[in-house]
């Protein structure tokens, strides 16, 4: 792989040169579910009912929300409630009922009583079940979080933080946003880690273990505080564990990274988009034309396919608005997808069935076009090599390079215009 890490300057396993190289910067609205102890995941709406159980309706599914900001009313989202709504009714039209959902903390702008009565009152409106919480640093603004717990930390520990067992999967719930420093990377503190490696003592490495905490527990950007001091002391009690999946927020984007048997996910915030790193004098919300800010917004939604401990992450927008769908109708009697730049263009495409779809490299480094379901499969695609297929039956696509795994699309497959198959 011609994009591997090259130098190692933070001591972190990751360099920051290496890792803008390595890492996927779009798309929201992904459900995590699970199935045999192997997670995986789908974009909303493209999960048929065989899918999301797994093998014999063994797994289940979870959605990640995070950074609501419910207060915040600047420019680059002057209603945040209603854009955390409509990442409900996402959740709510979802074909199967997610058993639960994890919020990755910045529930609140600023801590205040009315804000966390807001989110209450839209998260009541989810299908799911209970909702588990860890929280970000704008929850605990005016009282150390105290408010914070009483609301949504009982039978936590310390802070916040606590664990549970889900159909065989292990869940622990982090904090990392105590006592920041001016500058300065989350911190977990020698109490957490000690009450974090116990609760992993004696457990079975074959246990498949998720880890969700607000700021990233790898180090993004240290320049911006994105990362968590003592997040590698964290992840190395686990390192015997054959799957370990770190889902995160605080940056408002979707990162991606696979590190051994660790995979790591950072979440859209259902609030606003940052920029990228570097790419601006500081962190902070960033506007964007206003038919492109669900574009930039979302939720996360997992799979897990038994027998494979690799991750497929598609990524979806929160809503499709005029923009989005304009684009979506540009592409719709295209049949040729271009591979170029480590990325699929279109990269959603919809087709009437009986369509023949032709994916071409036009890289200077081979890659494939996978399906995430096993209905298709491209061998390696060198320099100009085409594939195609025909798509008979309606349906969502989703399909991604198994060399390249970040690298994602998806074609949709409507009926033909006399309504057949």
């Amino acid at each position: 792989m011609s994009r591997r890490i090259k130098e190692n300057s933070n001591k972190d396993g990751v360099d920051r040169r290496g890792f803008l190289e390595c890492m996927a910067w779009a798309g929201t609205g992904m459900i995590w579910t699970v199935s045999g102890g192997v997670l995986a995941s789908k974009a909303f709406g493209q999960t048929s009912g065989h899918q999301m159980g797994g093998n014999g309706g063994a797994g289940f599914s979870f959605v990640q929300i995070s950074d609501s900001h419910i207060g915040f009313s600047k420019p680059a989202n002057t209603d945040v409630t209603a854009t955390l709504q409509e990442a409900i009714n996402k959740i709510n039209a979802l074909e199967h009922t997610p058993d639960f959902v994890i919020h990755t903390g910045d529930l609140s702008h600023l801590s205040k009583p009315t804000e966390f009565d807001t989110l209450d009152q839209v998260l009541k409106s989810a299908k799911s079940g209970q909702t588990f919480f860890v929280p970000g640093e704008h929850d605990m603004l005016s009282d150390n979080g105290q408010q914070y717990l009483e609301r949504y930390g009982k039978n936590t520990k310390g802070a916040g933080w606590f664990s549970f067992d889900h159909k065989g999967v292990h869940f622990i719930g982090l904090v990392n946003v105590v006592d920041l420093k001016a500058g300065g990377l989350g911190t977990l503190g020698p109490e957490q880690l000690a009450w974090l490696q116990k609760d992993l003592a004696g457990r079975s490495n074959s246990t498949p273990i998720v880890v969700f905490a607000h700021i990233p527990l790898w180090t993004v950007y240290p320049e911006w505080g994105w990362g968590t001091d003592d997040g590698m002391t964290a992840l190395s009690y686990m390192k015997s564990f054959g799957s370990v999946t770190v889902l995160n927020g605080h940056i408002h984007q979707t990162m991606q990274k696979i590190e051994g048997n660790v995979f790591y996910h950072t979440a859209m915030s259902t609030a606003f988009p940052q920029p990228k790193p570097g790419t601006a004098p500081s962190p902070g919300p960033m506007k964007v034309p206003a038919d492109q800010l669900r574009d930039v917004l979302g939720i996360t939604h997992v799979n897990y396919i038994a027998g494979s401990h690799s991750l497929a992450v598609v990524d979806s927008a929160l809503a499709v608005t005029p923009g989005s769908q304009a684009r979506l109708e540009k592409t719709a009697n295209t049949t040729e997808v271009k591979i170029d730049n480590f990325s699929f263009t279109p990269k959603s495409m919809t087709v009437k069935a009986g369509a023949v779809v032709t994916w071409t490299n036009r890289d200077d480094i081979p890659h494939t076009a996978t399906s995430t379901e096993k209905k298709f499969a491209s061998p390696v695609l060198d320099t100009d090599q085409a594939f195609s297929f025909k798509f008979q039956e309606p349906g969502s696509y989703p399909y991604f390079c198994k060399i390249h795994p970040t690298m994602t699309g998806t074609i949709v497959v409507e009926k033909d215009a006399s309504g057949a198959a």
